[in-house]
């Protein structure tokens, strides 16, 4: 049975799947599709179809789906199967609708074309995912690839499956000047669904070698509200026993670290380096944000 908890959050998430599917079938009908761009994945696909037999290339996306979606069940079982064939049926609907109803608002400019339907697309993909499904396709075959490879991003997956689908699309269509505009929406789209997918998370991670040890701890902790780790060290010259405090902020804090780090000690040794996802309390939970 269902709690309230539970049923908000599947209310949610079929939200932003519905969100998630105009904003892809805006991309595909206003942006893509009018300028033979083929943009990878099973749309690039329906869209290179449609070219040959004009059902619509939501039809072709629906049609495409539907070996794949077998698999999934297998793979993902029933919830994903829902929730899959609620995003890849609305996908087809709203691309269809838009399609044949809302010509005289079709981008005929390429580069806005490139630039807004790799937005749209990658938004839209990227809102599916996160409520945990996806838009069918060749996203199904990345959600299984990332089970094997959790180590390669989303947005990368996608980009090098998509330029094997502009390949034979430039094939079919013999437009060169169409192949690489397409490259281009691939490149956006795998740039702003990392963005959705991941945000902008970047933070900074501070190890900290000082005499002042505790001082520097003591302001991190009540100035900055930060979490701060004491690694024990030896200093390989010296023999001499250290403690090094290593401590992970976001970004726009770390000038404060650096500047208690002058005030306290200005002779400090102190390394900064990036840390571009960070999983814990305060960051993002792993089990749930990991896509």
């Amino acid at each position: 049975m269902l709690t309230r908890k539970k049923l908000t959050k599947l209310l949610y998430n079929y939200a932003l799947i519905t969100v998630g599917a105009l904003l892809y079938g805006i991309g595909t009908a206003v942006f893509s599709d009018p300028n033979n761009l083929a943009p990878g994945g099973f749309t690039g696909i329906a869209i290179v179809l449609n070219r040959i037999v004009n059902i619509g290339t939501g039809k072709w996306f629906m049609i495409l789906n539907i070996p794949v979606l077998v698999i999934g069940t297998w793979k993902f079982g029933f919830h994903f199967i829902v929730s899959t064939l609620y995003a890849t049926g609305l996908i087809s609907v709203f691309t269809d609708f838009i399609a044949h109803n809302l010509q005289q608002y079709f981008v005929t400019d390429m580069m806005l074309a490139v630039a807004f339907g790799g937005f749209f697309m990658a938004a839209g993909i990227g809102l599916i995912f996160r409520a945990g499904s996806t838009s069918g396709g060749s996203d199904i075959i990345i959600k299984l690839l990332r089970i094997r490879y959790p180590h390669i991003k989303t947005g990368m997956m996608l980009f090098i499956t998509d330029l094997i689908i502009i390949f034979f699309a430039g094939i079919v269509m013999r437009d060169s000047n169409a192949v690489l505009y397409s490259v281009l929406v691939v490149l956006v789209t795998g740039w702003v669904l990392d963005f959705v997918l991941y945000g902008r998370d970047e933070a900074k991670l501070l190890y900290i070698i000082s005499d002042r040890n505790e001082l520097i701890t003591e302001r991190f902790l009540k100035e900055l509200d930060v979490g701060v780790t004491n690694i024990y060290g030896q200093g390989a010259y010296s023999r001499t026993d250290k403690k090094v405090i290593m401590c992970v902020m976001k970004k726009r804090i770390s000038p404060l670290a650096e500047e208690i780090v002058r005030q306290e000690d200005p002779d400090a040794f102190m390394i900064i380096t990036s840390a571009s996802e960070i999983f814990g309390e305060g960051y993002k939970n792993y089990f749930e944000d990991k896509i």
